[in-house]
């Protein structure tokens, strides 16, 4: 498999709206969870105080965002969607018949999907990798995580429009 294959794909619109996302969370956001630790410590014993406890998690979750954010924005390729030649690539939406049951679905970073109604699956998830580079009628299969072995069939590939 290429690496290229394994560039995250986001839109113009996602990139922007990420790039927002995290210049607030880096900064206005990082100020409001330290005003409110700071807050909760001074109410006193840190052990059982529960709005300490719960701005120091949140606090671990936006960090965990920025650091998530910083990754793919450093990494991500930023365009428009690929026009659809019929071949399954990263920013396609893909008919596919997996497991018996058809399905509808964006394949690419569930960062570009936001607002949209579309399932979203990684290329780098299972069924990502083993539909990436297929074409309408080509099958393949993957291991689901119980290990048992899943179908799939492409039916249709369009270039995603937002």
């Amino acid at each position: 498999m290429s690496t290229d294959a394994q560039v995250p794909f986001l839109t113009q619109e996602a990139y922007d709206r990420l790039v927002a996302e995290l210049e607030h969370l880096s900064t206005t956001g990082r100020d409001e969870i330290a005003k409110r630790i700071e807050a909760a410590r001074e109410e006193g014993d840190l052990k059982e105080n529960g709005g300490y406890h719960a701005a120091k998690d949140e606090q671990g979750k936006q960090e965990a965002r920025i650091r998530t954010l910083e990754g793919l924005l450093k990494t991500a390729k930023v365009g428009e969607a690929p026009a659809s030649r019929g071949i399954v690539e990263p920013g396609t939406v893909v008919t596919a018949v997996v497991a018996g049951g058809e399905e509808v679905f964006l394949l690419g970073s569930r960062e570009i999907a936001v607002g949209s109604e579309l399932d979203v699956y990684s290329e780098a998830s299972p069924l990502g990798q083993a539909i990436l580079g297929l074409k309408v009628g080509e099958k393949s299969s993957y291991e689901a995580p119980n290990g048992r072995s899943i179908s799939v069939e492409i039916v249709n590939v369009e270039t995603y429009t937002g």
